[in-house]
């Protein structure tokens, strides 16, 4: 497949070291703001080659900052960069980073790949990035590296499933949690080595059922179709709408019961699905 970043990836005069799958979802996530006034900050400069690529890709109106470890990456101010040397790992480092610089549009993390450089970088950048923008994290295979640590439950891959988990719990049904994510990240897009966060607080709020009042069926529910399922579900509908019983203490006292029966039923059903999680091990 043509691909309009590759090219210019290929042609730019400064070293540049990325995975050949990475264009692809570059396109997917970047072709709306090409031409458009924004500010993207890439951690990890390195040779320059990338910082290149996104000027010539994104267009002159794009404001481009570089963040580096190394003091030596200030060499591509010259050539119209923006560049700041510190440790992505550094809490006081982004704090004043962003003090500086203001509200960006796009975060890419290349730098070091470690657990602690990735996590901090998303947990500082998040709630400075304009609604619209992207925080983009590149390299997180090596969450999978026994060098960097992994695999371990505190990964940067298993971080973003926290992430996941409190964008769900803006569901009515379930109990907020990690607002830091939960009011920021609308989204969470994961590919092959990348993980992108798309922020927007405008498209965060709690969600709550709705109808659209049109005639119904009369329809029954047939989402627990055993015996033993269907009798527990119509014992909590019972309950939950009879006037006399609905928030007292009896009736959170029947609804927990039959929750947690509703749960030991549905965990017993791994037995006619563990096969699947066992073949994604494979």
């Amino acid at each position: 497949m043509e691909n309009k970043l590759r090219k210019i990836y290929d042609s730019v005069p400064y070293l540049s070291i990325k995975y050949d799958s990475y264009f692809y979802t570059y396109e997917e996530l970047l072709q709306k703001y090409v031409g458009l006034p924004i500010t993207i900050v890439e951690v990890g400069v390195f040779n320059g080659g990338s910082l290149f690529m996104w000027r010539e890709y994104l267009g002159s109106e794009a404001r481009i900052i570089g963040v580096d470890l190394n003091p030596s990456a200030k060499i591509w101010e010259k050539h119209g960069f923006e560049i700041y040397i510190g440790d992505q790992a550094s809490e006081d480092f982004w704090k004043n980073f962003f003090r500086d610089v203001g509200p960006v549009d796009i975060v890419i993390d290349d730098g070091g790949h470690t657990n602690h450089q990735q996590i901090t970088t998303v947990d500082c950048s998040i709630e400075n990035i304009r609604n619209g923008g992207l925080l983009i994290v590149e390299d997180v295979h090596t969450s999978y590296f026994r060098e960097f640590g992994n695999p371990w439950p505190r990964s940067f891959v298993n971080f973003t499933t926290k992430i996941v988990n409190s964008i769900n719990s803006r569901a009515s049904a379930l109990k907020s949690k990690g607002a830091k994510y939960s009011e920021r990240v609308h989204r969470v897009s994961y590919f092959e080595s990348i993980v992108a966060f798309h922020v927007d607080n405008n498209l965060c709020a709690k969600s709550k059922p709705t109808t659209n009042g049109a005639v119904t069926q009369k329809a029954s529910d047939f989402r627990y179709q055993g015996a033993m399922q269907s009798a527990l579900f119509s014992l909590k509908n019972k309950v939950s709408i009879n006037r006399y019983l609905a928030g007292g203490v009896l009736a959170k006292i029947v609804l927990r019961f039959v929750d947690l029966a509703l749960s030991s039923l549905s965990r017993l059903e791994l037995i006619h699905y563990l096969k699947y999680w066992r073949r994604a091990d494979k």
